[in-house]
């Protein structure tokens, strides 16, 4: 198979140069880094009494803060189904609210019928991508967790990956799946030492060091060359014309 000759020399005609901004490593520098704790969001997805998704939860925001953080935690009893209630919903402006002061997210998701919980994606889907010009989510960075009342299973977790890439979210490499939950959890509902714990600890230092990486820089992080035209009047002018709200 023949390769075109490079460098190539037939120009990128397709190409907007007025918004066109090659990455450079001089914008990943802070003039000023925040003096603030890292903030962190944690969801969980499940309502019962003796919660073990909720005791991860738990967990997981005893080591952020041991490791500086400030931690949230949502509590979804009351949050209405999505479209069973308005926006302005009291529990759901709690929601988005804590989701704009977050700057990382943790969610925590039992494993229900081979996938996550309603209670936890209706949390998710009360997330809008944007309002107005707030983004409650992108940039953020995410981690994932499951606890299974069975054998060890990721089918939780990689949906929540899905969902943290869809809402624009940096999700870390790292997660944590903890089967029989119910062996791994005291009477207090602390989590037992092990290697299922350890885990958790890993990825609670992997969500912390992503987020004191990336916090200061995530709007360049997540600035886009398609977004940056549609901003531009014109094009939000043309927009309006082609949907039948500007003059032809």
């Amino acid at each position: 198979m023949d390769k075109p000759q490079q460098p190539f020399a037939d120009g990128i005609p397709n190409l907007s140069e007025a918004h066109f901004e090659a990455p450079i490593v001089e914008q990943l520098q802070v003039p000023a880094a925040f003096t603030h704790a890292p903030r962190f969001l944690i969801l969980y997805g499940s309502l019962r009494e003796r919660s073990f998704s909720r005791f991860l939860a738990y967990e997981a925001a005893r080591l952020l803060e041991a490791m500086g953080g400030e931690v949230r935690i949502f509590h979804a009893h009351g949050l209405p189904l999505p479209d069973d209630a308005t926006a302005d919903h009291p529990k759901v402006q709690e929601l988005r609210q804590l989701s704009i002061w977050s700057e990382g997210q943790v969610w925590v998701s039992p494993e229900r019928h081979g996938n996550l919980t309603g209670v936890m994606k209706s949390q998710v889907d009360w997330l809008p991508l944007s309002e107005g010009s707030v983004r409650p989510t992108q940039g953020r960075t995410l981690a994932v967790m499951q606890v299974s009342g069975g054998s060890q299973s990721f089918n939780a977790v990689n949906s929540l990956r899905i969902l943290g890439r869809w809402m624009r979210m940096i999700t870390i490499p790292n997660q944590s799946s903890v089967p029989m939950a119910y062996k791994e959890f005291d009477d207090a509902g602390r989590m037992k030492p092990g290697p299922l714990y350890d885990r958790v600890v890993d990825v609670c230092e992997e969500l912390m060091k992503f987020t004191l990486l990336t916090r200061e820089r995530a709007d360049y992080l997540v600035d886009r060359y398609s977004e940056r035209k549609e901003r531009e009047p014109e094009r939000l002018k043309a927009v309006a014309t082609d949907i039948g709200f500007g003059k032809r």
